[in-house]
């Protein structure tokens, strides 16, 4: 009998021993949500204040899409099979590169959307973005008072960055060139600063998107100041050597070796001529 007393007080102790274990465990759980919350909100900046805060103009924005966009897009944004592409995820960066370009409202199904003077005012395309970004998401455009807000200042950098990944398409120095099935990749010369930077973000046609991942917002902007520097805002700038259009080595090359290949027919001529 003397051995089964002590049984009720140690397993009240099991159980306080247990209990307080669980306890320990709810309690560190808790401290690492806490942790993990404070961390996220330290380390994700903080989003830029939009426009679509403003149910005014996210109403005309969608005032505009209606009349202007939903037969192609949809009237969820899920857009049309064979007009065109759903915008849920362009954001407004897209809206503001192919509105503000005049590319949109599409004049004319093609292998390219051209551009040609913009329908909206800045207003409207802030407006339109609105609606979409706040229906749609995605890329949204940086705030800036200006379009030399996004040059960057490592002008180097960003002509080597654009050779690696633009002029494949686009050429030396950003004056385009034709590609496969009618398509090409425009003359960048009347891109503004904005349009630029929406492009890479939004990935319009043929060309990639560009995130954040792949090229920071400081590697873009250095694209922005190389483009800008050896565009036709500076012809004086010829770092491919002769002007030639501003096309860089090919043409050049091409023009050598013609060139070149005429003096020698020449030379052999003369010899031939001497003898």
């Amino acid at each position: 009998m003397s051995d089964d007393k002590p049984r009720p007080a140690r397993t009240r102790a099991r159980r306080g021993t247990k209990m307080r274990r669980r306890l320990s465990g709810l309690l560190a759980l808790g401290v690492a949500l806490v942790a993990a919350g404070a961390l996220y909100s330290v380390v994700t900046p903080e989003a830029e204040p939009a426009l679509a805060a403003d149910p005014a103009i996210i109403r005309e924005g969608q005032q505009i899409y209606d009349n202007s966009c939903i037969t192609c897009h949809g009237t969820n944004l899920q857009g049309v099979q064979g007009r065109g592409p759903s915008l849920i995820g362009s954001g407004e960066a897209a809206v503001y590169y192919q509105v503000s370009t005049g590319r949109m409202p599409l004049a004319a199904q093609g292998a390219n959307a051209e551009r040609k003077p913009p329908r909206f005012d800045e207003a409207q395309i802030d407006a339109l973005g609105a609606f979409i970004q706040a229906n749609g998401g995605g890329p949204t455009m940086p705030v800036v008072a200006n379009g030399e807000e996004l040059r960057g200042e490592d002008i180097g950098r960003g002509g080597e960055l654009f050779r690696l990944n633009c002029a494949s398409c686009h050429n030396f120095t950003g004056r385009g060139g034709a590609l496969s099935q009618g398509k090409f990749a425009p003359n960048l010369d009347p891109a503004s600063e904005e349009q630029i930077y929406a492009a890479m973000l939004h990935g319009p046609q043929n060309m990639p998107v560009f995130a954040d991942s792949q090229l920071s917002p400081e590697e873009k902007r250095d694209i922005i100041s190389w483009i800008k520097s050896v565009g036709g805002a500076n012809p004086s700038k010829n770092p491919g050597g002769a002007e030639l259009g501003g096309f860089g080595p090919v043409p050049e090359g091409a023009l050598a070796f013609f060139v070149g290949l005429a003096a020698l027919i020449g030379i052999s001529l003369w010899i031939g001529s001497r003898q």
